[in-house]
């Protein structure tokens, strides 16, 4: 594997910083070098300075979207952190059915990997509506969006390994996915046409939706940022949520509430003033 001196990891990380709002410490340096080793070998380059200065002279931005592929964690699963779902089911929806008047129902999963969240999502909400008079009335789609161009042609595949689905309730797995020939599941028609998905980068200064979203999930996102790029987020979410609206994180994220302008409902659970 080839080595990555310190300037060269510096640029990179710089680089990496400003594009994705990933915060890499020193500490990252031989996991950055292993994550794009392969990528140099198939690029030609013999050094990650020359690496550095093709990704930053392509304006197609090709190249970038490799780069943050390759740096990228992409793990999740169905049902992640359950207690959400829960909570989204008997208390949330239950409460913006009876105040969302216009029956516009707008969610977002923001960073959504490789789909399991919002597939999750959309089967929560599908099986709330279910038994509704006026649920074809509702326009409920989660918008679902990434980075990274790979696990978001992962995510509209829909093609999940089977035992990825084991945790979910048995009605559900036979409602929502179909099993194929290769061993694995696929969520079926119904289910992806319940959400959009779409590329784009957190670190956008310009968020470019026309309206406020009553649901936003942002879940394992921002452990990766430092506290700047954190905050700087936070008020871009907290613009983009309708006022009584809910933002969900991690488990493992928090926030501050009087820098925020979200009120804490329960742990890890946000709700706009």
């Amino acid at each position: 594997m080839r080595q990555i001196a310190n300037h060269e990891f510096r640029l990179l990380a710089d680089f990496i910083q400003k594009h994705s709002g990933i915060h890499l410490k020193k500490e990252k340096k031989a996991l950055l070098a292993s994550r794009l080793d392969t990528l140099l070998l198939q690029l030609g380059f013999h050094s990650f300075s020359d690496y550095y200065h093709y990704v930053q002279a392509d304006t197609s931005g090709e190249a970038a979207s490799a780069l943050m592929d390759r740096i990228t964690t992409n793990h999740t699963f169905f049902m992640r952190e359950s207690a959400h779902f829960d909570f989204l089911r008997e208390a949330v929806l239950p409460e913006l059915y009876d105040r969302v008047r216009e029956r516009d129902l707008r969610i977002w999963s923001a960073g959504c990997s490789s789909g399991e969240e919002p597939y999750t999502l959309a089967m929560v909400l599908d099986r709330f509506f279910l038994p509704l008079r006026d649920q074809a009335l509702w326009d409920r789609k989660v918008l679902a969006t990434d980075l990274s161009e790979e696990v978001l042609a992962k995510a509209e595949r829909g093609v999940y390994p089977s035992s990825s689905i084991e945790t979910l309730p048995a009605s559900w797995r036979s409602s929502y996915f179909r099993a194929r020939a290769d061993g694995q599941v696929q969520a079926v028609d119904a289910l992806k046409r319940q959400i959009l998905f779409r590329k784009f980068n957190l670190m956008e200064e310009v968020y470019p939706f026309r309206s406020k979203f009553h649901l936003i999930f942002c879940r394992n996102v921002m452990i990766y940022f430092d506290q700047e790029t954190k905050l700087r987020l936070l008020r871009r979410l907290h613009d983009m949520t309708e006022p009584g609206g809910y933002l969900f994180i991690s488990h493992t994220e928090s926030l501050d509430p009087r820098v925020t302008g979200y009120r804490q409902v329960k742990p890890s659970v946000y709700r706009k003033q």
